[in-house]
């Protein structure tokens, strides 16, 4: 296979142009969590089990599952994509040799570490001939660029063997919060619409109680990779949830035969909450930032400079550091040079302990902001710092434009807008910068890659606070933090 494994089924499963993509996927997950309270909205599931059909048939029900993984768009960096082959038979698993596989959206990069922890082991092989016009994997990829951006993949078409090799392949990546698992499988196929609801009914309640000797070969076309996938879960104690069930004569299809999808989300038993912004999110935050806001500079200092010294972040021992510190919490670095912006980057959404964050995105904000080159010793005693802890970020309702801009809050709102392939984000503290409210939002919209005046019935917008500490210089850089 080539570098880059093509779209195959692009413009018939789904739509073929990244414009059309992007609107089609939009509204489907628009739809999807309309009908989702907040609090179901911010319990990421570890793994979905989701139908591979057109999306004329079976994007609705995916989209239940696709939309559950909002909050998590800058958490999940990599997805295990298991799904059965229905061109070319296989044995056991098979990897592609490909170095990434495009959709019209883009190219998503395969891991390849992770490729390497399995491809030696004994049911895994590289086939690229199975993988070249397989759907069941390819259809997946355009919800989960939407919903993630950018990930690394590990496509893995499945095919003849024992649920134990399954379960030895998923174990060996399980990995945390960073890692999704998606399970691809239709449900029965070609009986009439009582039979199917039927068959599908009883696969369902075989999924929820993690049953796998109760899924025959007529119930899911995926059900080599789904038995894996339960034995796994039943393992690990992991709850289900079943998002809905249904079939192609309830979309776009007759009733005489059909084929039928269902969604589920499993969580660990540590899963992921994002929480909503707490009323007093301020106080909490201006007490930690009084407490430990020094700290927290420090350590950003310390970051950078251990990244001139030995290209890293600087060591960080949890349980030297207060309590709150090790909390989960989220955090952007802002470097300035003389005023003027020379690198910024963070988290929006917290994902591991504060006190780590503020030290990898130090680093990060210092060397790996693609906007400028990495920060040399001798601009050290020109910069300064600022460390922004948000809060959660929560989904915004509105009608229109009008009312979406009538509901900003100038100088107090970061937002996060996206649609389609396009996402941007702006900290509040660029207010400063820019305190109209039109021309906050036509620079974030020419950031995220759309148009300044863009507005369409799939945009979204997202908003949160910050607290702020900063720092005028870095003295004494060479004793700020003893690793």
């Amino acid at each position: 296979m080539s570098v880059i494994r093509p779209a195959a089924v692009a413009g018939s499963f789904y739509p073929a142009t990244a414009q059309e993509l992007g609107t089609t996927l939009q509204k489907l997950l628009h739809k999807a969590a309309s009908n989702l309270d907040t609090d179901t909205l911010s319990n990421v599931p570890k793994a979905i089990v989701v139908p591979h059909a057109g999306y004329v048939y079976s994007g609705p029900m995916a989209a239940r599952a696709y939309a559950r993984l909002r909050p998590a768009k800058d958490i999940i960096k990599r997805v295990i994509l298991l799904g059965p082959c229905h061109r070319v038979a296989v044995k056991g698993l098979a990897l592609s040799s490909a170095k990434a596989f495009a959709t019209p959206l883009g190219n998503i990069e395969l891991d390849q570490d992770a490729i390497d922890q399995i491809k030696n082991l004994p049911q895994v092989s590289v086939f690229d001939q199975t993988h070249r016009e397989e759907h069941s994997l390819e259809v997946h990829l355009p919800f989960l660029q939407i919903m993630l951006g950018k990930f690394k993949l590990i496509p893995l078409v499945v095919g003849d063997c024992d649920p134990q090799d399954i379960v030895q392949v998923i174990d060996t990546l399980w990995g945390g919060a960073e890692t999704l698992i998606v399970i691809s499988t239709d449900l029965s196929h070609f009986l009439d619409y009582d039979q199917a609801v039927e068959i599908d009914t009883r696969t369902c309640k075989a999924i929820e109680a993690m049953d796998i000797n109760s899924i025959e070969g007529n119930q899911a076309c995926g059900r080599v990779p789904l038995k894996g996938f339960l034995k796994s879960a039943k393992k690990r104690g992991m709850s289900v949830e079943t998002l809905g069930l249904n079939n192609s004569g309830d979309t776009a299809g007759t009733k005489d035969r059909v084929v039928g999808y269902g969604s589920w989300a499993f969580h660990e038993g540590d899963c992921l909450m994002v929480e909503e912004p707490k009323q007093d999110f301020e106080q909490q935050t201006r007490d930690l930032l009084k407490d430990h806001g020094e700290l927290l500079l420090k350590i950003s200092a310390a970051s950078i400079v251990n990244g001139l010294n030995k290209a890293k972040a600087v060591g960080i021992d949890m349980n030297s550091f207060p309590t709150p510190l090790q909390a989960s919490g989220a955090c952007f670095i802002t470097i300035k040079k003389q005023g003027d912006l020379r690198g910024c980057i963070g988290s929006p959404q917290a994902h591991r302990p504060l006190i780590k964050d503020v030290a990898e995105n130090a680093f990060r904000a210092g060397f790996h902001d693609p906007r400028f080159p990495k920060l040399t010793s001798a601009e050290i005693p020109e910069l300064s710092l600022s460390v922004s802890v948000l809060s959660p970020a929560t989904d915004m309702s509105f009608e229109d434009e009008l009312d979406f801009k009538n509901q900003i809050r100038p100088g107090i709102d970061g937002l996060i807008i996206a649609d389609g392939p396009h996402r941007a984000l702006f900290l509040p503290s660029v207010w400063e910068q820019l305190p109209d409210v039109e021309i906050f939002l036509s620079r974030l919209k020419l950031k995220s890659g759309m148009k300044q005046d863009h507005w369409s019935e799939t945009f979204t917008a997202q908003r949160f606070i910050t607290g702020e500490v900063k720092q005028s210089g870095l003295d004494d850089p060479q004793s700020i933090w003893p690793e």
